[in-house]
């Protein structure tokens, strides 16, 4: 799991400072071309920096970093953004960069764990990825004919707990 090219979230990126080199860096590479893969945080970053682009560029041209020829050069940042997350809760995509490897992955594990749990007869709990959303526990639930499953679109009634343990007392 995770990404192939070692990508991750950038706290400096979440300040104006960190954006400002990140425009330097690609202005220094000529780079004005960008494709983010991610999910919320990467695509608020992509348009936060697409609507700061001139500015940073401004402010590098102020400060000496860069000239205004470099600056006219690379005036346009042009930023394409893909939805990668295992969440799947993107509207308007049938299904979201991440979901299907993951989804497969955790088959894998329950077929693990399910003859593990037949062959010594014991209950096991399993928690699967999904923030806000309970795609891959749903769908992996149905798919492998859970006893039990919480999701976060619909909570579990008060006495759960009851109902669960004469459940798997039975």
């Amino acid at each position: 799991g995770g990404t192939v090219i070692g990508s991750a979230r950038c706290k400096a990126f979440t300040t104006r400072a960190g954006r400002l080199r990140a425009a330097r860096n690609l202005v220094e590479h000529s780079i004005t071309n960008l494709c983010v893969i991610g999910g919320d945080g990467s695509l608020t970053g992509a348009d936060i920096f697409r609507s700061e682009w001139a500015g940073l560029l401004e402010e590098l041209v102020r400060d000496g970093q860069i000239s205004e020829e470099v600056a006219k050069k690379n005036c346009r940042l042009n930023i394409v953004g893909l939805v990668g997350s295992i969440d799947n809760d993107f509207c308007g995509t049938d299904m979201t960069i991440g979901t299907d490897s993951a989804l497969h992955r955790i088959m894998e594990v329950i077929d693990a764990i399910t003859t593990t749990a037949q062959s010594h007869q014991r209950t096991f709990v399993l928690e699967v990825m999904g923030r806000h959303c309970g795609y891959l526990a749903l769908v992996s639930g149905l798919a492998s004919g859970a006893d039990w499953l919480f999701i976060p679109e619909s909570p579990p009634e008060d006495g759960w707990e009851d109902l669960m343990c004469e459940r798997l007392g039975e």
